[in-house]
């Protein structure tokens, strides 16, 4: 059979050029958008008199109709119509004879793929700030359940100062506040209007493109033709946005891994986010946590793929712009698996306590505070950091930590010691001493929890929100 575009053309299309040009491989994802623009446009086209009302009707019913058929997986879609544009159109014209072309009335392939992937991503990015709300209050229950226990905190891998293991995770509540808002205020420059731009400079047909922003729930609509067709920046944004979540994941995977180890036995994953060994029996792994650690480099490829497609392009559409979709089903698809994942991974994590506090009381991460009571007692601060240098020293050559030394022991180093130092070494003392905003004491972190809590549910309710708008 011909092509819907074949009238110019003498010759078929070589079947390896079908094969290698065609989308609808990866494109039918993008199915329920286009029939959704498709009712939106034709609903215009009869507003503004373009098509009779009954040719308006029976192109409607027939457009859902093939969604139907399409959600019943009724339809085998075909490389020889290209992409999901056009396998629609040609089921359509099947379904209810020629006037099925008349939808494609005052519009081009190239506005109306640009509208689908609009309204598809629209609607992921209101799925992944719902999923990182769900993680956000996974890591909150945990950091409830935790105001109690400490944990040595590390810099450059190595132990540096107590914190309470709340803070740590509320550290990475916070990078997944940030990605909530970048997302949160992509969806402004994903929720733009380019279709009535046609190929590349507009139609003839005297459209209403307005009317069609508001069937479909758009802010507002391209201003410029050329822009509206050729612009995948926010596409680009997503992937970018997508990376960081990622790297924040992977961050916390690395630790996880690093957690559940024999060495530090921090924390235990639940036995339904681990695999065991073919051949080590007593072998616990945590192969959720490494594999999304894994994840990462793809999600990062498909950003930078993007970029190398479109950094030489001249205006408008090209079809190089084709490679615009894998990658970013792909990252799609790996971050929410990612996310779904994650919540209950954490939700379900098991916190050793008694080996954090053990871990704290064998090192000398409280060091700092020794310093800083020399300075209170008139020491300066570079004189102090000396004085406790040495104190460190004479622990690590005697096999001792700070707190097993004898008041004797410490007046070796300076005379400005006395009995209060003991108590400026516990561990509960160390974290509760830092209350300031933002600091690790308990108090600043019951306070983190509650703005976190509050965040929280002004995402709750975005998500609703924008949810419906997206229908």
């Amino acid at each position: 059979m011909s092509k819907l575009w074949g009238g110019r053309f003498t010759k078929q299309t070589d079947q390896l050029v079908e094969e290698y040009t065609a989308s609808i491989m990866f494109d039918k994802e993008l199915a329920e958008e286009d029939i959704q623009g498709s009712l939106a446009h034709v609903a215009m086209l009869g507003k503004c008199g373009i098509l009779p009302e009954e040719d308006v009707e029976k192109i409607r019913e027939g457009l859902l109709k093939v969604q139907g058929l399409i959600r019943r997986g009724e339809i085998e879609f075909s490389v020889s119509d290209e992409d999901i544009h056009m396998n629609i159109e040609k089921t359509l014209i099947d379904e209810i004879g020629p006037v099925g072309g008349k939808l494609h009335t005052g519009r081009s392939r190239n506005d109306q793929v640009a509208t689908d992937m609009h309204l598809y991503l629209r609607k992921r990015v209101v799925e992944f700030v719902g999923l990182l709300g769900k993680l956000q209050e996974a890591l909150l229950t945990q950091a409830k359940a935790n105001l109690d226990t400490i944990v040595p905190g590390y810099t450059h891998l190595q132990r540096a100062q107590p914190i309470l293991f709340a803070h740590h995770l509320m550290a990475y509540v916070s990078m997944f506040e940030r990605d909530i808002e970048r997302l949160q205020d992509s969806y402004k420059r994903i929720n733009v209007l380019p279709l009535g731009a046609g190929a590349l400079a507009g139609t003839t047909f005297a459209i209403d493109r307005h009317f069609v922003a508001q069937q479909l729930n758009f802010d507002r609509v391209y201003e410029n033709s050329l822009d509206a067709v050729s612009d995948r920046d926010f596409i680009i944004e997503f992937l970018s946005n997508a990376a960081m979540v990622m790297m924040h994941l992977s961050r916390f995977c690395e630790e996880l891994v690093l957690w559940s180890s024999t060495e530090f036995h921090f924390v235990e994953l639940d036995d339904a986010f681990c695999t065991g060994s073919s051949i080590m029996p007593q072998k616990k792994n945590p192969d959720v946590a490494e594999l999304v650690r894994g994840k990462t480099g793809r999600v990062y490829g498909n950003l930078f793929g993007l970029l190398t497609v479109l950094k030489s392009l001249p205006l408008a559409y090209n079809k190089d712009m084709q490679e615009d979709k894998e990658g970013m089903f792909d990252t799609i698809r790996t971050m929410q698996g990612a996310l779904q994942l994650f919540a209950p991974m954490v939700e379900t994590m098991k916190v050793n306590k008694e080996r954090m506090r053990q871990a704290v009381n064998q090192d000398f991460s409280n060091a700092t505070d020794i310093a800083d009571f020399l300075v209170n007692k008139g020491l300066p601060f570079r004189q102090a950091h000396e004085v406790i240098g040495k104190t460190v020293l004479y622990c690590i050559q005697n096999n001792k930590y700070l707190l097993d030394l004898s008041l004797d022991e410490f007046k070796q180093f300076s005379d400005l010691f006395d009995d209060r130092i003991y108590e400026v070494l516990q561990p509960q003392q160390v974290v509760n001493a830092r209350n300031v905003y933002g600091g690790t004491a308990t108090v600043q972190v019951e306070a983190a929890i509650t703005r976190a809590e509050q965040a929280l549910e002004q995402t709750v309710a975005w998500v609703d929100e924008y949810s419906k708008k997206c229908k």
